[in-house]
């Protein structure tokens, strides 16, 4: 066989061969870069812990209690949760655009919700973790990314400690229920989370969960 027809055959052996294998390369490309998404966090964490913590007990983790900060910066917000006159705490404090700033891990008990009450079980910051959205939802809906944030964060807490959607709170209803059992009892309210924003987040939670 003349030489050019044996090189021609063999250039285009090789042309469907690699064009085979970038195909299978994209293919497995693809894939991984859906198990890294899957598996990694999208949004920045930076650790910065409030000192207003109860020593020598472990929060159970039963629940989350939502909030806002209501507070124009996030630099305002962390000031407020890392000052010890003020004696506040949350677990997971979330910016507008979906940076966690961490404050203390679930099993640890810190101050966030007060006199509270979620299904008949008083004091909420012994086995609840609380959440901090930057912002006042009075004044401006939750951004997509403090949505997709939080729920990047609770997904896995949820899942450790089977924590039902049912126990995934604001902080005005744990108040409010502790208000009715306790009507005599001063407990000064304020709003939190809105009902809207509330219902908005559990929407994208529950969707989330079921995928």
């Amino acid at each position: 066989m003349p030489f050019f027809i044996v090189f021609f055959c063999s250039a285009l052996l090789c042309l469907a061969s690699c064009t085979g294998h970038q195909t299978t390369s994209k293919g497995d490309a693809q894939a991984a870069d859906v198990e890294v998404t899957q598996s990694r966090k999208n949004y920045q964490e930076i650790s910065w812990p409030t000192p207003n913590i109860k020593e020598g007990v472990t929060n159970s983790v039963e629940g989350v209690i939502l909030h806002h900060t209501a507070e124009p910066t996030i630099e305002r917000s962390l000031g407020v949760l890392t000052s010890r006159e003020k004696g506040v705490g949350t677990h997971c404090v979330i910016d507008l655009d979906g940076t966690r700033y961490i404050m203390c891990d679930p099993e640890v008990v810190t101050y966030h919700a007060g006199l509270s009450l979620l299904n008949g079980k008083e004091g909420c910051n012994s086995f609840t973790i609380g959440i901090e959205f930057q912002g006042n939802t009075l004044e401006a809906p939750l951004t997509e990314d403090q949505i997709a944030s939080a729920i990047e964060y609770l997904r896995p807490i949820i899942t450790k400690y089977k924590i039902p959607i049912t126990n995934i709170v604001t902080h005005e209803m744990v108040r409010t229920a502790y208000k009715e059992k306790h009507p005599e009892r001063k407990c000064n309210g304020k709003v939190d989370i809105t009902p809207t924003e509330y219902h908005r987040f559990i929407t994208a939670l529950e969707s989330s969960m079921s995928l």
